[in-house]
């Protein structure tokens, strides 16, 4: 592929893998079994940003959690898929939902569950601490580790190349 910035200016969705992608991909299990995790705000405002813009944001997991929908409805993603088996079933089935071709999709993965859906997204893209196998089948790999920016940054570089960072109403919240 040639400069993936050039294929920037077709995305209208964002999908994130969860743990390692949002988070760090550390969980701390309280001895009730509540699993924690930790999250970045500046991820965060450009998850509510891309929404209110009117991005497609869509998260597909494999883990489940109360703390996770929490995080998720407070940022306001409705497209959530826990627990999720076969990632490469749920991002098919939601392309045709939404009637999306996958050079509309950047997918941001971290680990070997995201590997298939990699290879089909129109943009794939990793935090600079993926696994390996990731790594070498991402088009963009950030500068920044997953649960520490990686999210912003992909989303930023989006909406600057269509126009839509930095503008009057991303300022005035």
């Amino acid at each position: 592929m040639a400069n993936y910035k050039e294929h920037l200016v077709h995305i209208n969705t964002f999908i994130f893998d969860y743990d390692g992608v949002l988070t760090d991909g550390s969980v701390i299990t309280t001895n009730e079994g509540d699993a924690y995790r930790i999250s970045n705000v500046k991820d965060g405002y450009a998850l509510q940003l891309a929404t209110k813009k009117g991005y497609r944001v869509a998260i597909i997991s494999g883990a489940r959690s109360e703390s996770m929908m929490h995080r998720l409805k407070a940022l306001q993603i409705s497209d959530i898929f826990l627990g999720v088996e076969k990632k490469i079933l749920i991002y098919r089935e939601y392309l045709q939902a939404n009637n999306l071709k996958p050079e509309q999709v950047l997918y941001m993965g971290d680990d070997i569950p995201d590997y298939e859906v990699m290879l089909e997204a129109g943009i794939s893209a990793c935090p600079a601490d993926a696994a390996e196998e990731i790594k070498s089948v991402a088009k963009y790999i950030s500068h920044f580790n997953g649960g520490k920016g990686c999210v912003r940054d992909v989303i930023e570089q989006v909406m600057k190349v269509q126009g839509k960072w930095m503008t009057d109403d991303a300022c005035h919240w």
